[in-house]
């Protein structure tokens, strides 16, 4: 039997509905819909299904046998139905125990720690596992389906805002970043061409802060003499701390080599921002981890909003 396109669960769920209380309005009070779009439903069901379900006793509309027996195999459709879903869902491994979340090697200082323990807050069984990498790698992850969010610095036109749903946390200044034992005038602002001599470090081509790097020194109109890239943050700051060379990086990273490495403001012309946010699909809004790491990822923003204004 070839099945009329127009029965959809959503006719099948309003029909049930009015099945269980036999009255037009009260199914559309419990629905939350109109009497018109109720009795639209039951009327062009009964058509698709191609015989009466329902006859008119004066202003009632009333079941007739046929209509108790689609209502029987509705609700297998139904349950079933439910189950495929969920069983799909695990097989996608979405709305279960365990959330794959990517980030920025920059973010694990306090970001990441402090999402995660709101999250097991809301959600006490919650697995998670972390990945850690550039932002191009995370956003190719992210597209596969390997991951289910990722933590990652965003820029205008970089994210497919049709397919993904972007949640702004916070941003960050960049600064120049030399060794603590280097005599330099804090006060004043770096013009990385007074820098021209020296040599850099840097982090390999995908991450953000390389990216912004190479346009600083667009700007300074200059390539400058880098000595090593890495693969991780926590690498390159330590290479600046051994004196290997200096490097441009986000402020968020002075907590952490505070004594070893000293960070120098911008000149106003290399001034930049990084914009840190969590990436997902949009399908994937009702997940409830994801619904769990948004809530956190807002409360963040809003600490991180105050803590900036209060500094300020």
């Amino acid at each position: 039997m070839k099945f009329d396109l127009d029965i959809t669960f959503r006719k099948l769920h309003i029909f049930m509905a009015f099945m269980q209380r036999g009255n037009i309005a009260r199914t559309a009070e419990a629905l939350g819909i109109s009497t018109v779009s109720v009795h639209r439903a039951l009327h062009t069901l009964e058509e698709n299904v191609r015989c009466p379900l329902f006859i008119h006793q004066g202003r009632n509309l009333v079941p007739l046998p046929a209509a108790h027996t689609l209502c029987e195999y509705s609700q297998e459709a139904m349950d079933v139905m439910s189950r495929g879903i969920e069983e799909t869902r695990k097989t996608a491994g979405i709305g279960q125990g365990r959330i794959r979340l990517g980030t920025l090697y920059s973010l694990t200082l306090r970001t990441v720690p402090q999402l995660i323990m709101g999250m097991k807050l809301r959600r006490p069984d919650l697995e998670l596992e972390l990945t850690m990498g550039s932002n191009q790698t995370l956003l190719a992850k992210l597209d596969e389906g390997f991951l289910d969010a990722i933590l990652i610095s965003v820029s205008e036109g970089e994210i497919d805002l049709n397919r993904y749903e972007v949640l702004p946390l916070f941003e960050d200044d960049i600064f120049l970043a030399a060794p603590a034992s280097y005599e330099l005038d804090m006060q004043a602002l770096a013009d990385l061409r007074d820098f021209r001599q020296h040599k850099f470090v840097s982090l390999a081509e995908g991450f953000a802060t390389y990216q912004g790097f190479k346009e600083a020194f667009n700007i300074a109109g200059f390539e400058p003499d880098i000595e090593m890239q890495v693969n991780d943050i926590f690498s390159l700051l330590s290479l600046v701390q051994a004196g290997v060379g200096l490097t441009l990086i986000p402020g968020r990273m002075k907590s952490v080599y505070e004594n070893a490495v000293q960070l120098l403001k911008l000149a106003p012309q290399y001034q930049m921002r990084q914009a840190l946010a969590i990436v997902f699909e949009r399908n994937r809004e009702h997940d409830p981890n994801l619904l769990a790491l948004v809530a956190e990822g807002r409360m963040y923003s809003r600490q991180r909003l105050s803590a900036d204004s209060a500094d300020g």
